[in-house]
């Protein structure tokens, strides 16, 4: 008989024995730590739909926030 550990490594290996629901619970943990790590929910646009408005459009920035835009240089 073969073992799971003879081709998937002990990680793998535990998944496979967990229950669908088991494998859920932990996919919601993973959910929670990209949310907190600055993940966003939001889908990202299709470039290549013909609804695509590149002029409507803007890039959300690497912690989920919409970009800050220097408004005046000079110092006050």
């Amino acid at each position: 008989m073969i073992e799971i550990e003879d081709i998937r490594d002990q990680e793998t290996a535990e998944w496979y024995r967990m229950t669908p629901q088991q494998r859920w619970r932990e996919s919601q943990k993973l959910w929670i730590t990209f949310l907190a790590l600055g993940g966003s929910l939001d889908p990202e646009p299709d470039t290549q739909s013909p609804f695509f408005d590149a002029d409507e459009w803007r890039e959300m920035s690497s912690h989920g926030r919409p970009g800050m835009r220097v408004v005046r240089r000079s110092g006050v």
